[in-house]
C-alpha cells in the first residue's frame, strides 16, 4: 500500500482498544467501545472525507460505563451495552447499573443511522438530561494520514432547525460538503455543537432516540431505522451467498472461513461494472488494482463475479494517456482512486493513480484464470480490447527497461518511490542495507509478467485470435524466464534475490517475493524446492506466518511495515506458490499457523501484524496501524485452504482436479456446496479416513462433472 505517505503511529487510536467499523458504498466510520468517535483516526468517512470528527452521549455530562461491545456477525450492526456510573442527581444518588444505554448503529446508503435506547431499571422514577456532543472537520483522509496543506476550504456557520443541525464546508475544489444531523425529537435545547434531552423516566420506562447523518435533512424516525437495517442485512446476505459455501465440522474453522466471508461482504461495494473490494479500513477504503486483483484471485475459485467485477472496472478505467504526475501510460492498469478534495486539487495524485508496476501483469493474470474458471468466452472478447492494451504496456516496457525485464522509476517525486506491493521507501535494499536506486526490476514483478504472457497466448488460442500473436508472446514469455533464472539465481545462498536496481547490480537479499515467483511458475523444479525449504525454515517462518524477509538480513525488523512483518495475503500467495510445485504438508502447516493468529485476532486477521518469533503461551503482536478488517487479509483463508486441498477448477473441461488433498488439523470434513462448474452446480466433499483425505462430489447424484482425483 502508499505507505509512503505517512501512515504512522502518531495516527493510531487514542486508546489500546481496537476500533470498531461499519462500510457502505463510499462511506465508513471508525468508533470506539462506546459508539463515540473523538480519536485521531474515528470518524464517518465519506468520499475520502470527514463528515463527522466528534460524536459522544452523556448521562449528566458524565461518560457511560460500558458493559460490551460488538458488531453483529453479518457486518451491519454495531451495538454496544451501557450503563451509568454513579450519578448525583437532585434528591437521590443514582447508583451504578441503575440504567441501561443501548446505542445501535448501521450504515446504509451512505447514511449513518443511530438507534439510542435508555431504560430505568431503578424502583423509582429519575430525572436526568443526556447529552449529544458533535463535530465536522471536513479533513481529508490524507491530512489524516499525515499529509500537510497550506490552505484549506472555507467552513460556513451552522443552520439549526428544530430536528436538523447542518454542517457545511465548501473545499478549494468549489464542492460543498454537507452533514446533517438529524433527530427523531426536538431535542430541549440544541446548538451548533450540542443538543440536550430532559427526561422523567418512571420505573421500567424505556426511551428511544433515532438520530442520522447524511449529506441532507432526513427523517429520522425508529421506522426509517428498522427500514434501512432489513435494507443493509438483505444487501450483505446477497453478497455472502455469492458463490460457493464452505462448511466444516469444526465450529471454529468454520466460524474463520465465515468470518472472512463476512468482511469481504463488508468491503465489497456492488458498482455498475460488478462487485469490488475495496482494500481495507480506514486507510484504504476505496477502490485499489493491485489489492482487488489479489483478492479475486484468492477467492476465485469460489465466486468467479467478483474477479468479473474487478475485470470489469479496471478495463473501464485503464489508462489512454501518458502522465507523469499520475504515473500513468497508455494500457496500464489503475492503482488507486481517491475522491478527496486534496486528490481532486492535484494536491497529490490519487484521483487516479497508476504508480503500480504489478497491476498490468496481474491484471492479465487474473483475467487468464477467470477464463480458466468460467470459459466464459464472450466475457473474453469483451474484455480483449483492454487485454492487448495491457500486454502492448507490459512489452513495450520489456523493450525499454532493464535489458528485458519489467522495471519502474516514478516520474515525479510526488509519485510512489517503490512501486511493488511492498511499497515503502525502505522496502528494495541491497544486502549492506542501502537501498536501491532505479529504476528497479523487482523479482516478483518478472514472474507476473512471464505469467501474464503465457496466459495472452493462451488466451488467444482459445478465441482464435492471431496465432501470430501467441507465438509471440510464448517467445518472449521464454526468454524473460531464461533472464530470470540467469540474473536472480543466488547460486551460494540457493535462493532468488530481492531485485536489480538501476546499475543492474542484483540486491542479495532474501525476501518472501521468492514465494510469489513460486505462485507464477517461472521457477525451475529444482530451484524451487529450495526456495520452498527456506520459506517454511525459522528465518522466514515466524510460527505465525512467514516474514516479509529473512531475519537474517540487515535491515530485518519484526516490527517494519515491509521488513520482517507478517502479511495473510503474502503468506497465502508464498503457499500457492509451494502448491503448484507440490508442497502440501507446509502449505497445511501455514494455514494452521494463520488460523491460530486469527483466533487471536478474534477470527478477523489484519492487514498485517509483526514478525516476532512465536514463543509458547503468547499471542502474535498486531502491528498498531494495521488495517482491520483488510481485503486481501481476508481473502488469504481462502487462498490457502484451495492450496492445501489442491484444488483446480476447469470450467472449459467440464472438471474438477484435486491433487493430494489435506485437511486443516481439527477438521475432518469439509463440503464445497452450491459449486458452478460450467453449467452445473455440484458439491464437494473432503473426508479424512486415516492419514489421507479423500474427496467425492456428494451431489448430484449423477454429475456430468467429471472429478479427478489423486491421493
Amino acid at each position: 500500500m502508499d505507505d509512503q505517505l505517512g501512515t504512522s503511529l502518531e495516527t493510531s487510536h487514542a486508546s489500546h482498544e481496537a476500533p470498531f467499523v461499519l462500510k457502505a458504498r463510499d462511506s465508513f466510520i471508525v468508533m470506539s467501545s462506546l459508539g463515540d468517535i473523538g480519536g485521531a483516526s474515528e470518524g464517518l468517512f465519506i468520499d475520502d472525507t470527514r463528515m463527522l470528527s466528534r460524536l459522544s452521549v452523556r448521562l449528566e455530562n458524565q461518560r457511560p460505563v460500558l458493559l460490551s461491545a460488538a458488531i453483529s456477525e453479518d457486518n451491519v450492526m454495531f451495538i454496544s451495552h451501557q450503563t451509568n456510573p454513579e450519578l448525583v442527581l437532585p434528591g437521590q444518588v443514582l447508583l451504578p447499573g441503575t440504567l441501561h444505554l443501548e446505542r445501535r448503529c448501521l450504515l446504509y446508503d451512505n447514511q449513518l443511522h443511530i438507534r439510542l435506547a435508555l431504560e430505568n431499571f431503578g424502583t423509582t422514577a429519575v430525572d436526568l438530561s443526556l447529552q449529544l456532543g458533535w463535530q465536522a472537520d471536513f479533513v481529508d483522509m490524507f491530512e489524516i494520514r499525515g499529509q500537510r496543506r497550506m490552505r484549506r476550504g472555507q467552513r460556513s456557520r451552522s443552520e439549526i432547525s428544530p430536528r436538523h443541525v447542518t454542517m457545511a464546508y465548501e473545499g478549494l475544489d468549489r464542492q460543498q460538503r454537507r452533514s446533517v444531523i438529524s433527530f427523531s425529537q426536538a431535542p430541549d435545547s440544541l446548538s451548533e455543537e450540542s443538543a440536550n434531552f430532559r427526561l422523567h423516566l418512571a420505573p421500567r420506562e424505556r426511551w428511544e432516540l433515532v438520530l442520522s447523518v447524511d449529506r441532507k435533512p432526513h427523517r429520522a424516525s425508529p421506522d426509517a431505522f428498522m427500514k434501512a437495517e432489513r435494507k443493509a442485512r438483505r444487501q450483505m446476505h446477497r453478497r455472502t451467498m455469492r458463490g460457493a459455501q464452505l462448511h466444516a465440522d469444526n465450529p471454529l474453522f468454520s466460524r474463520w472461513l465465515q468470518r472472512a466471508r463476512a468482511d469481504l461482504a463488508l468491503l465489497t461495494s456492488d458498482l455498475p461494472t460488478g462487485p469490488y473490494p475495496y482494500a481495507g479500513i480506514p486507510w484504504f477504503s476505496t477502490p485499489f488494482g493491485r489489492d482487488a486483483i489479489i483478492t479475486a484471485l484468492q477467492t476465485l475459485w469460489i465466486d468467479p463475479s467478483l474477479a468479473e467485477g474487478v475485470l470489469r472496472y479496471l478495463a473501464e478505467h485503464q489508462s489512454e494517456e501518458t502522465s507523469a504526475f499520475r504515473d500513468a501510460q497508455p494500457g496500464k492498469i489503475m492503482h488507486e482512486t481517491r475522491k478527496g478534495e486534496m486528490a481532486a486539487m492535484n494536491e497529490l495524485p490519487f484521483a487516479r493513480y497508476y504508480g503500480g508496476v504489478d497491476t498490468t501483469p496481474l491484471f492479465i493474470m487474473l483475467a487468464g484464470a477467470w477464463y480458466r474458471r468460467t470459459g466464459d468466452r464472450k466475457g473474453l472478447e469483451q474484455l480483449w480490447p483492454a487485454l492487448l492494451a495491457a500486454i502492448r504496456w507490459v512489452e513495450e516496457r520489456l523493450e525499454e527497461n532493464h535489458a528485458g525485464l519489467l522495471s519502474y522509476q516514478r516520474a515525479e517525486d510526488s509519485g510512489l518511490q517503490n512501486q511493488g506491493w511492498k511499497d515503502s521507501a525502505d522496502a528494495v535494499s541491497h544486502a549492506d542495507g542501502s537501498l536501491a536506486s532505479p529504476p528497479i526490476a523487482l523479482l516478483e514483478v518478472q514472474g507476473y509478467a512471464w505469467r501474464a504472457l503465457q496466459d495472452m497466448a493462451d488466451m488467444s488460442k482459445a478465441i482464435d485470435h492471431s496465432p501470430g500473436l501467441a507465438a509471440r508472446w510464448e517467445s518472449l514469455a521464454e526468454k524473460l524466464r531464461l533472464q530470470v533464472e540467469e540474473r536472480f539465481w543466488m547460486e551460494n545462498r540457493q535462493f532468488y534475490g530481492l531485485a536489480l536496481d538501476g546499475k543492474d547490480t542484483l540486491c542479495e537479499v532474501e525476501g518472501s517475493n521468492a514465494g510469489h515467483l513460486l505462485w507464477s511458475g517461472l521457477p525451475a523444479s529444482d530451484r524451487a524446492y529450495h526456495v520452498i525449504q527456506k520459506l517454511l525454515a525459522p528465518a522466514f517462518n515466524s510460527g505465525w506466518g512467514i516474514r516479509t524477509l529473512s531475519e537474517q538480513e540487515i535491515r530485518y525488523n519484526p516490527g517494519a511495515y515491509h521488513n520482517g512483518s507478517v502479511w495473510p495475503h503474502d503468506v497465502a500467495i508464498c503457499a500457492a506458490g509451494m502448491a503448484r510445485y507440490g508442497e502440501r504438508e507446509g502449505v497445511r502447516q501455514l494455514l494452521d499457523n494463520l488460523f491460530e493468529a486469527a483466533l487471536c485476532f478474534s477470527l478477523r486477521l489484519p492487514e498485517l501484524f509483526c514478525g516476532f518469533s512465536r514463543t509458547r503461551g503468547e499471542q502474535p503482536v498486531l502491528y498498531p496501524v494495521a488495517c482491520q478488517p483488510q481485503a486481501w487479509a481476508s481473502g488469504a483463508v481462502f487462498m490457502l485452504l484451495q492450496a492445501a486441498l489442491g484444488l483446480e477448477i476447469d470450467a472449459t473441461g467440464h472438471c474438477v482436479r484435486i491433487v493430494r488433498p489435506q485437511l486443516p488439523s481439527g477438521v475432518n470434513q469439509l463440503t464445497l456446496r452450491h459449486l458452478q462448474v460450467g453449467g452445473e452446480f455440484i458439491s464437494v466433499t473432503f473426508q479424512r479416513m486415516g492419514p489421507r483425505t479423500l474427496a467425492f462430489i456428494s451431489e448430484p447424484a449423477q454429475p456430468s462433472v467429471k472429478l479427478h482425483l489423486e491421493c
